[in-house]
């Protein structure tokens, strides 16, 4: 019988043959093995490798969560941020990293465009507040591409008005969250909408997709596209665009931003990546 000629593989090709789910399995079998056989006490080497194949273990089931930072895609007229209760604010500029716990204003008369996270575009418009929350990703160790298992951000709207542009990529999670003065709004799937507050008065209009929104102890009300919603109100429920002139005008506005926010976010792609 003819044996088929074969190339011995080594440790460092480990990664390259297998799948995640095929490693994990790998380095299970191989720990469980040796404590089997009992070989921990006569042979100290061997520990390390066990605690490693631990390690890789958890690794590979868990991902790898980290912070990144939000990136200027564009920007108009002055525009500060700063942490928290400080008073030394800096101007932002192109090459500014905004990160957890940062606050960033816009000034009268301009306007600043984020990518907070790969999956969430806004721009602020003038007269505006937000503080970063968190921003996070997730990935399979350090893959990218399919690697990447999910996305989130969390803001807080102080005041003013900032258009959303949100997008689910590929098989991987995301999720964005806003708190503002009057509600708390989520969004989880492909969605585009804007929020506004006076600092008394909270309006939220979906132009497409869908977002949720509650107020305090209510439970979430879904707001779909071309429906609008205020917090205080009298009416509970949302009210469609085509009866209200205000809506109306942020779904006009907002179609008109959400496309120049796909433009930047694709040509900032093609020089840089998060």
């Amino acid at each position: 019988m003819l044996k088929s000629a074969s190339t011995p593989a080594h440790a460092a090709d480990f990664p390259a043959l297998y799948s995640n789910k095929q490693r994990t399995q790998c380095i299970l079998f191989c720990a469980t093995e040796i404590i089997r056989m009992n070989c921990l006490v006569r042979f100290p080497p061997l520990i390390s490798f066990f605690l490693l194949c631990c390690g890789l273990a958890s690794c590979y089931r868990d991902g790898i969560t980290r912070q990144v930072a939000a990136r200027v895609l564009s920007m108009h007229g002055p525009v500060v941020f700063g942490i928290d209760e400080q008073t030394d604010f800096r101007p932002v500029t192109p090459e500014s990293r905004i990160h957890d716990g940062d606050i960033v204003r816009t000034s009268d008369g301009a306007l600043l465009n984020l990518a907070l996270i790969p999956a969430a575009l806004t721009q602020m418009s003038n007269n505006s507040e937000i503080k970063v929350e968190e921003l996070r990703i997730s990935k399979d160790g350090n893959e990218t591409g399919d690697g990447m298992r999910g996305r989130s951000a969390r803001i807080r709207l102080s005041g003013g008005k900032i258009t959303v542009l949100f997008s689910q990529r590929g098989k991987s999670a995301s999720q964005f969250a806003i708190s503002a003065p009057q509600a708390a709004i989520t969004a989880d799937s492909d969605c585009l909408f804007r929020i506004q507050s006076d600092g008394t008065t909270t309006r939220l209009t979906c132009v497409r997709g869908k977002v949720r929104a509650s107020r305090r102890a209510q439970p979430p009300v879904e707001i779909g596209a071309g429906y609008s919603q205020q917090w205080p109100s009298v009416r509970p429920e949302p009210i469609a665009a085509a009866d209200d002139a205000a809506a109306q005008i942020d779904i006009v506005d907002s179609l008109e931003i959400g496309n120049q926010l796909r433009e930047l976010q694709s040509g900032w792609q093609d020089r840089r990546s998060f």
